[in-house]
């Protein structure tokens, strides 16, 4: 476990995650992220993201050192950061083989009504404190 998450998922690397050194591409952490950012929603928040909402604002990920094939599978650490009116933080940190991340990474998700943001719903407030207790 993550000393600053707690909570994390493992995702499998598949061979199409490879580019042609044999490491995870850089484009496929994106989809690391969005895989434990669901796993992380529907545990804590009890939401479906495919209901609409919520909506992805902006993921920001520094690389550190390559994952290559033989990893397996990498581990996402997660967690809400930082909430705001209408929004929240969450940062994460995928490893492979090693204590030493892979990977680090900041999203923002927006509460979404289906025509603009709206504010964060009562009851994700209180799971999310609930779940992250050095939230304000």
């Amino acid at each position: 476990m993550d000393e600053e998450f707690r909570f994390d998922v493992d995702v499998p690397v598949r061979y199409r995650d490879l580019d042609t050194l044999g490491h995870v591409n850089k484009a496929v952490y994106a989809t690391y992220l969005e895989q434990a950012r669901a796993a992380y929603v529907d545990r804590v928040l009890e939401a479906d993201l495919t209901e609409g909402e919520m909506v992805l604002a902006s993921v920001e990920i520094d690389f550190r050192r390559p994952v290559d094939a033989a990893v397996g599978s990498v581990r996402v650490a997660c967690g809400v950061v930082s909430v705001g009116d209408s929004s929240f933080r969450m940062g994460y940190r995928v490893y492979g083989d090693d204590e030493k991340p892979a990977a680090t990474a900041e999203s923002v998700q927006v509460a979404w009504d289906g025509a603009s943001s709206r504010p964060l719903p009562a009851a994700w407030r209180e799971s999310l404190r609930a779940f992250e207790p050095g939230l304000s």
